[in-house]
């Protein structure tokens, strides 16, 4: 959770999460006065999923929000289940609806349950780069040549360059507004 200042329009929101925290940090220190809450992450234990939490938790960062007098309440929600579709890019995916209208993503449909919008796109909102090395430690995969590469839970696909040494992950995410 960061406070920040937005000023409303979907084209001056942060390119992500990342984004987000530089731009409350920046405000912080220059003695902007915030005016958005920010929610960056909200996690559940697994054991106590299903009982509602998530909600209650949305509901109270927004509740605190209003309490602080800020304006607005967004989110660069990452979808759960984007990772079965990594090919697919996020423009598209954020718009997939069940037959009866509603989000085809389970957290895109909580926030959108609790009265969030969609606003719009984060194609990159946070990246992620490390070694060859280290993206074969941490994903179990081999990365023999430079390419592209499908890897566990990645929303999206890994860039490897094996000449510089790197790999890439820019994750997507969806901007959605609370109040």
């Amino acid at each position: 959770m960061y406070r920040s200042a937005w000023d409303g329009r979907p084209e001056s929101l942060p390119s992500g999460y990342t984004e987000a925290l530089v731009r409350a940090v920046e405000g912080h220190e220059q003695g902007v006065a915030p005016d958005t809450l920010v929610i960056c992450g909200a996690v559940v234990t697994p054991s106590l999923k299903g009982r509602g939490l998530a909600g209650q938790t949305l509901m109270s960062l927004r509740a605190a929000a209003k309490d602080a007098g800020w304006e607005r309440v967004i989110a660069p929600v990452r979808p759960t289940a984007k990772a079965r579709y990594p090919l697919t890019p996020i423009e598209t995916y954020m718009r997939w609806t069940r037959e009866d209208g509603s989000p085809l993503d389970p957290w895109i449909r909580t926030h959108r349950r609790l009265g969030a919008t969609v606003v719009s796109a984060a194609p990159a909102s946070q990246t992620m780069t490390g070694t060859v090395a280290e993206w074969e430690r941490w994903t179990g995969l081999a990365f023999p040549e430079t390419g592209d590469y499908v890897i566990p839970e990645g929303l999206t696909l890994l860039h490897v360059d094996r000449e510089s040494d790197e790999g890439v992950y820019r994750e997507p995410n969806v901007w959605m507004r609370h109040c």
